[in-house]
């Protein structure tokens, strides 16, 4: 599984809270693809919750 984020990502934090093995806060989201595949159904579940749709699941 492959997880990206746009740069429409307003640091809003939403997949930070549901999933922080996975996503961290900086100038915008970032992906610890370490712990991804641990995570699947935790990073699906930010993905649908963020607000302005900026991460990418493939």
């Amino acid at each position: 599984m492959s997880v990206t984020i746009s740069d429409d990502c307003i640091c809003c934090g939403a997949c930070e809270s549901i999933c922080g093995e996975v996503f961290s806060i900086a100038d915008k989201a970032v992906v610890n693809d370490a712990n991804v595949a641990a995570n699947a159904d935790a990073v699906k579940e930010a993905a649908e919750a963020c607000p302005v749709s900026a991460i990418q699941v493939g």
